[in-house]
């Protein structure tokens, strides 16, 4: 059992308090999952050729000022770096797969956690309460953004494995259920290149649906695919630069609630992580049907 969030603002005036109004959505889903928990945010995106690539150090002490010089050392171009805590957003204008490979290499113990124009990930092990206080999630600003508590069921207990998961650039996917054939779906997708990082049963549906949209395919249709390969109980929320997207296996059994209106679209496993929202006793509220895609566009 886990809570997602997703909390997408139509209106731009409240887009400089998305996470104010998102702290107690994820708080309220502390006890679905009190283990862990993390947040994609997407903002404006930056210029173009320049992309942000989340880090994360764990308990490790890292430099930053020093990792900036070393980077620009070893790298011709343009980096900055934002901090908090053991987590960083690195802003570059080199080309990302080269950031991460020399990362990779002269600093292994960093994980890359998400890469793109517009995502920035935090993730982390523990109380949402205390993630959220440690990272500042009150004070983020964007259009939108994807969230996750976790209780762990199938795989370890660690920043590693906590949501949102990644791939590609700018797209990530939060999940809360379970899938019987991760194993299959790795075996379809790594004879093609395809990595994957952890264990968890979650990586392998955001790997899957990240892979159809470097096919081609829009997000609903990527999703639609997946009702035939990925087997199991969810609800799969997910986030681009500029959609949130939701979608419920054909059973339903896994709870979720939209309110819509005017000015947002929000979403939870329940009513409770809602209710501070306002205007909410105004929104249209409703239980996403079995095995339909709904997504909405910035």
């Amino acid at each position: 059992m886990c809570g997602i969030v997703g909390l997408l603002l139509k209106d731009p005036g409240l887009r400089p308090r998305l996470g104010e109004l998102m702290v107690p959505m994820m708080i309220g889903m502390t006890e679905r999952g009190p283990d862990s928990a993390g947040l994609a945010v997407f903002t404006e995106p930056v210029e173009e050729g320049t992309y942000k690539i989340s880090l994360y150090t764990g308990e490790q002490v890292v430099d930053w000022k020093g990792l900036l010089q070393k980077l620009r050392m070893a790298i011709d171009a343009k980096f900055d770096v934002v901090t908090s805590g053991n987590h960083a957003v690195l802003t570059s204008t080199a080309s990302p797969s080269i950031v991460e490979a020399w990362i990779a290499e002269k600093l292994p113990q960093i994980a890359v956690l998400s890469i793109g124009r517009s995502i920035d990930l935090y993730k982390d092990i523990g109380a949402p309460a205390d993630i959220c206080k440690r990272y500042g999630f009150a004070k983020l600003q964007g259009t939108h953004l994807v969230g996750h508590t976790r209780m762990a069921t199938e795989s370890a207990v660690t920043p590693a494995h906590a949501h949102p998961f990644t791939a590609g650039h700018d797209f990530c996917l939060v999940h809360n259920g379970s899938l019987s054939n991760p194993h299959l779906v790795r075996r379809k997708l790594e004879p093609l290149g395809i990595e994957f990082e952890t264990d968890n049963d979650t990586e392998a549906a955001c790997r899957y649906f990240e892979w159809r949209l470097r096919e081609g395919d829009d997000l609903k249709t990527a999703v639609q695919r997946g009702f035939e390969e990925l087997d199991g109980f969810y609800t799969f929320l997910m986030g681009t630069d500029d959609e949130l997207a939701i979608v419920r296996d054909a059973f339903a059994c896994k709870p979720a609630i939209v309110a819509e209106t005017d000015d947002y679209v929000a979403i939870a496993s329940e009513f409770r992580s809602l209710a501070h929202l306002p205007g909410v006793h105004k929104a249209r509220l409703f239980e996403p049907k079995p095995q339909e895609v709904y997504a909405w566009k910035v």
